[in-house]
């Protein structure tokens, strides 16, 4: 049933390879908490048995750290996936997960980082003009510009980026989630170090390799692999005495900023590549925070 489910997500809803092995050991945990209290039929399961697990999340166990609601909500909701489907195949007649509901979780702001600190990342690329401190430069410019994942990034292949004639017109094609793809433009800043990247360092560092459409090399002429952009990022930071700077932080920093430049709402999700535009308006609550500080701090009658 379990693989049924799962290849039912994969080929159907289009699930993202990471959000499938998620799904896998949640419900593998669940059907082992199950197993664990004699169930070996989904006809036989209730809904005590659906919060009993929850509670099991949430409590962990010898072999299980206990779950934040976040992790707790996800597998919950893989486990009301997976008797939904069992249903609709007639595998049981009724859903014992349906009236269960997933721990509200506590709504957490997405952090950003300022345009100067940006600055100063994209500063600490590395030494200046070695081949690698121009790939470092223009993955952190990439990531920034256009608010590409880490996994988006990496993921580029050098037929991926189209320069045109029209000045500002340039832009690249990300793979996001569930292989649905976006164009997104690129900006001057993170075109200039491009250019730069593939003119002066990519075939310097491919000749170490045997060959790659990536457009992103490691030292050895591979493909830049996520841990290997993580460590970039990381050095950069450290460089630049910034901390706790993460990729999708630049993400994060990316959307922000767009807002307070002005941006639609919508077009800031088209960007990103959020599939519902509710995903998106969590960055609109940063942006009111940021305007009730400068108006606490600038408006005369706001002054305490």
């Amino acid at each position: 049933m379990l693989s049924s489910y799962l290849a039912h997500l994969a080929v159907e809803r289009g699930l993202a390879a990471n959000t499938l092995a998620s799904y896998r050991r949640d419900l593998r945990r669940y059907l082992d908490h199950l197993a664990a209290r004699g169930i070996g039929s989904f006809a036989r399961i209730t809904e005590s048995d659906v919060v009993a697990f929850l509670a099991s999340l949430r409590e962990g166990d010898e072999e299980h750290p206990a779950l934040v609601a976040s992790s707790a909500a996800r597998a919950v909701s893989a486990v009301r996936g997976l008797h939904r489907f069992a249903v609709r195949e007639g595998v049981t007649g009724h859903d014992p997960a349906h009236e269960v509901r997933p721990p509200r979780q506590l709504r957490r702001l997405p952090k950003a980082i300022t345009v100067a600190e940006v600055e100063l990342l994209i500063a600490g690329a590395g030494p200046e003009d070695a081949p690698l401190t121009l790939r470092n430069r223009a993955l952190l410019e990439v990531l920034y510009g256009t608010g590409a994942r880490i996994s988006e990034a990496v993921g580029l292949a050098v037929d991926d980026v189209s320069h045109r004639e029209e000045p500002d017109h340039d832009q690249v094609r990300l793979r996001g989630k569930g292989g649905r793809s976006r164009i997104v433009p690129l900006g001057r800043f993170a075109r200039g170090a491009l250019d730069a990247y593939m003119v002066r360092a990519r075939p310097q560092i491919a000749a170490h390799g045997r060959g790659t459409p990536a457009l992103f090399l490691n030292a050895r002429g591979g493909r830049l692999t996520r841990q290997g952009a993580w460590e970039v990022l990381q050095a950069a930071a450290e460089r630049a005495g910034l901390s706790g700077v993460s990729p999708h932080m630049l993400r994060h920093s990316f959307a922000t900023h767009l807002l307070d430049g002005g941006a639609d709402v919508r077009v800031v999700q088209e960007l990103l590549g959020h599939a519902s535009v509710t995903t998106t308006q969590v960055y609109t609550l940063v942006t009111v925070d940021r305007l009730r500080e400068v108006y606490a701090a600038a408006h005369p009658r706001a002054r305490r």
